[in-house]
């Protein structure tokens, strides 16, 4: 998507970023997940009803200062919205990122609302960081015999999946590092929260964006673990989980 046309007259103006509405959503966003935090508050401040259908959003440059991020990252998020269908970039004195109307189609919405419904999403997200930096700190202070090789193979897998098959070989890799981590109870407890993961990750869109950002942090885990290094390990994957969290709380708030 091209750059949204900045400034522009009293005509077609969306929320006043001078009262301050979006600025009680928006705020500096962490370095390490960028365009997935990005991407979940520009989400919040369409489901809060901030910017109304019809609307601008905040100009690109209102908004990458707010949050603290290149316009660059910033167009690839609202890229995303209008690939969703969510709001539309026009050209002109005027032009800027317009809300669309929500059109979500009631057999989605239902199915998104049973699932929702059937778990505790952020209890969810919490229990997989824990387990997740867990794994990762004790692969790294011991792995079996053939532990590295599993590794890479797994971590190969994912570079090489096709979309359609990533989130596959993206769950293997991921069961791969609880399993090695030497806890059969925690493999176990990793192998059920991440059904429950999967489950609500199946009603958010693949990105191609947060795919790459996944990828290298699944190669920084890995470095990590091969080095030994648990404390590096443990932080590469906290940060990794909160980017998957990120991206859910937008999608599913």
């Amino acid at each position: 998507m091209t750059g949204a046309a900045e400034g522009g007259g009293a005509a077609g103006r969306g929320a006043d970023t001078a009262t301050g509405r979006p600025a009680s959503v928006l705020r500096p966003v962490r370095a390490g997940n960028g365009f997935e935090e990005a991407l979940e508050q520009i989400l919040q401040l369409l489901r809060l009803g901030l910017v109304a259908p019809g609307e601008r959003l905040p100009s690109e440059r209102e908004l990458s200062q707010q949050l603290r991020i290149s316009r660059v990252t910033l167009r690839e998020a609202l890229k995303v919205l209008q690939d969703q269908g969510m709001v539309e970039s026009r050209r002109g004195r005027y032009g800027g990122t317009f809300v669309l109307p929500r059109t979500a189609t009631p057999d989605a919405g239902d199915e998104l609302r049973r699932r929702i419904a059937a778990v505790d999403v952020e209890d969810t997200l919490r229990f997989r960081e824990v387990l997740e930096a867990g794994a990762a700190g004790l692969c790294a202070e011991g792995l079996p015999e053939d532990g590295e090789r599993r590794l890479r193979v797994a971590l190969d897998a994912t570079r090489g999946a096709r979309l359609e098959d990533y989130r596959r070989q993206d769950t293997l890799l991921h069961l791969t590092l609880a399993e090695l981590s030497g806890s059969r109870a925690l493999a176990a407890q990793y192998a059920a929260v991440r059904a429950t993961l999967n489950e609500l990750l199946d009603c958010i869109p693949l990105l191609v964006r947060n795919l790459e950002h996944s990828q290298q942090q699944h190669a920084a885990v890995v470095e990590a673990v091969l080095d030994r290094d648990a404390d590096a390990a443990r932080e590469m994957m906290r940060e990794h989980c909160g980017g998957t969290a990120a991206l859910l709380r937008g999608f599913l708030a």
